[in-house]
């Protein structure tokens, strides 16, 4: 199994390439042609169970056979690009877990910048589901799916290092906070379709902004939904 480091519609939807099928012949080949298709968390589950079972029987003719537990479950958290879920290989479950893989340079932003660890987490799980390869149909790219002309302007030399991102991101979201006086509406709706468009509106508060939200593309709309659904799971 191998991932494309990812195209989506810039919005944290993904669309991954399975290269394998998940079938394979008794004497351990894979059978199945390459396909190119959406995998849903609960296909990976049903995946990496088959997997576990090749493991825990000692099927040797597998080339399954050799991955543990651990492996398992860190194969699935690259798959669901940390999105607050793990596979525990044992019950084969999907479970609840922080993104602690970007805790401690989300934490150090978030005390650099003055902006709310769940407002960082919420962003960049909707923007890119904690995958740092992610490259959007528009040309966003890594865990805050910066715009090329956004990084280079927050210094950002590459987009697809996480600590890279994360800092950009928040310093570009923390000018978005400022620029709209503390209303996280306008800053997310700035962060996604562009302050101009904001403008436009001619709206000064989160109030205004909702009462005319129509009139923003439709990605952002519904953007600014995703934010608030996601940051509740990060709430404190």
């Amino acid at each position: 199994m191998a991932i494309n480091p990812a195209t989506g519609s810039g919005t944290g939807q993904l669309k991954w390439i399975d290269l394998r099928s998940s079938s394979l012949a008794k004497d351990g080949t894979e059978s199945a042609k390459p396909e190119v298709r959406g995998t849903s968390s609960s296909e990976f589950s049903a995946l990496l169970q088959e997997l576990a079972l090749h493991n825990a029987s000692g099927d040797s003719g597998s080339a399954l056979a050799s991955l543990d537990s651990s492996s398992l479950s860190g194969l699935l958290w690259k798959q669901l690009g940390g999105t607050g879920e793990a596979y525990d290989a044992i019950s084969g479950e999907i479970t609840d877990t922080a993104p602690t893989d970007y805790e401690e340079l989300i934490q150090r932003a978030s005390a650099k910048y003055g902006v709310p660890v769940d407002l960082i987490k919420a962003v960049i799980d909707t923007e890119s589901s904690f995958n740092p390869n992610v490259v959007s149909s528009a040309g966003a790219k890594g865990l805050m799916q910066l715009m090329d002309g956004t990084a280079n302007g927050l210094g950002v030399s590459d987009p697809f290092d996480p600590a890279q991102s994360i800092d950009g991101g928040v310093r570009y979201l923390s000018y978005q906070l400022k620029r709209y006086n503390g209303q996280e509406n306008m800053a997310l709706a700035a962060y996604n379709a562009g302050p101009g468009r904001v403008n436009k509106l001619g709206v000064s508060n989160d109030q205004e902004l909702m009462a005319n939200l129509s009139q923003l593309p439709e990605e952002t709309q519904a953007y600014i939904g995703k934010i608030e659904r996601a940051r509740a799971k990060y709430a404190v």
